[in-house]
């Protein structure tokens, strides 16, 4: 599902990428037909329909109501669609193939980031003839500011694939690429981004940028990725959100708060220096209102998808709360006379919405039906095999 804040988009073919990619999306508010001069997107990792509903329950029953009726931010824009989801080989997309094809407006092979679906995953030789040229090298080329931010490793398969050319997405680092695949040209993630030229980065994943000695991955024991960009860019580093609220805002800004993806919202004490993607979100506009030609955007809420990966309903919820938040950010900060945003995911997961619960019933607990007379029963509905179920469930996995 996409939801988007109407604006045709000069220069940028996004709306097209969108189209061949992923998910429903959901677009910003107002009637504008002219020319975006900034583009916000929203990845909602993993938020299929059935992940919308039961957040906007949750969301709702949270701040004391039913639940049902409640809409989360982006449910009240004003344009809504649906699009196919597919990898060119496969049935079920991954994060890498629909990334790629929301930055670069071609479908690829699942595993791949802005390479085409001429490259075998991990062939570093066709990685390299069918680069195709992302969004975001597209901006930087029309002049335009460049903001990613995520709640997952920054060089993960989705934020990467707004700069990054890569035939195998766990090429983060170095120390990741098989010898025999360096030696033919291919560089990480990691690398790929300090160089680059974008205004704003945040996000986890610190260890792809440092060698052993400072707890990294990279081959190299003394790498540090983030001294070599701060020193060709006279950048900001920020590793707390002290420091990402506190840095220039006239310099280039590279936020890693974590060394892998940033921890769950329900796992983060009160005094957290973790930023939130709200947060994130909020830091990078203050950042990219600056530019006179205006900016590009890319905000991935990640840790959706892991809460369902490891089968937890609560923790994907939670995520996609905080996810909401962030475009309500948005929202507020920007109008929709010179600024586009869009709302999507880009897979959904095997999430199940099941039983009759009354209404109002707790979305995180175990079914209570209606009597005959179609009354809240006080005790929980039975399945067949005499035992209570809750309304959320896996069809597979650690959660089934």
């Amino acid at each position: 599902m996409n939801n988007v804040r109407a604006n045709s988009i000069a220069g940028l073919s996004i709306l097209g990428c969108l189209a061949l990619a992923a998910g429903t999306v959901w677009a910003g508010s107002g009637q504008n037909v002219g020319a975006a001069r900034n583009v916000i997107l929203f990845i909602g990792d993993g938020m299929g329909v059935s992940t919308v509903t039961a957040t906007r329950i949750f969301v709702g029953q949270q701040a004391g109501g039913p639940g049902e009726d409640h809409e989360l931010s982006f449910e009240r824009f004003p344009h809504l669609a649906l699009v196919k989801t597919y990898n060119t080989n496969q049935q079920v997309p991954d994060s890498a193939g629909t990334a790629t094809a929301m930055h670069t407006g071609v479908k690829t092979r699942a595993g791949v980031i802005g390479v085409g679906p001429g490259a075998a995953r991990g062939d570093c030789p066709g990685g390299l003839a069918n680069r195709l040229t992302t969004l975001g090298e597209k901006a930087v080329a029309a002049g335009l500011a460049v903001g990613i931010v995520s709640t997952t490793r920054i060089t993960h398969a989705t934020p990467a694939a707004v700069f990054a050319h890569a035939p195998e997405r766990n090429w983060e680092n170095d120390g990741a690429i098989p010898a025999s695949q360096r030696a033919r040209g291919c560089r990480d993630i990691a690398e790929q981004l300090i160089e680059f030229p974008f205004d704003t980065a945040l996000g986890g994943g610190a260890a792809n940028f440092y060698g052993r000695k400072r707890g990294g991955r990279r081959a190299a024991d003394e790498a540090d990725l983030v001294q070599q960009w701060s020193a060709s860019t006279g950048g900001s580093f920020a590793a707390t959100r002290k420091e990402m609220f506190e840095a220039d805002r006239e310099r280039p800004l590279l936020g890693l708060f974590h060394a892998s993806h940033m921890s769950y919202m329900l796992d983060r004490e009160a005094d957290s220096p973790e930023p939130t993607l709200s947060e994130m979100t909020r830091a990078a506009l203050e950042r990219l209102g600056r530019s006179k030609k205006g900016y590009y955007l890319m905000v991935e809420g990640g840790r959706i998808d892991h809460g369902h990966h490891e089968g937890r309903a609560g923790y994907a919820l939670t995520e996609t709360a905080e996810f909401a938040r962030a475009v309500a950010v948005a929202d507020e900060m920007t109008s929709a006379e010179d600024t586009l945003i869009l709302v999507t995911a880009d897979h959904s997961h095997v999430f199940t919405i099941a039983g009759y619960p009354t209404r109002g019933n707790p979305i995180l607990g175990l079914v209570h039906g209606n009597d005959e007379r179609g009354e809240a029963l006080s005790k929980p509905t039975l399945a067949a095999d005499g035992k209570p179920y809750t309304t959320l469930g896996y069809w597979n996995g650690p959660g089934a």
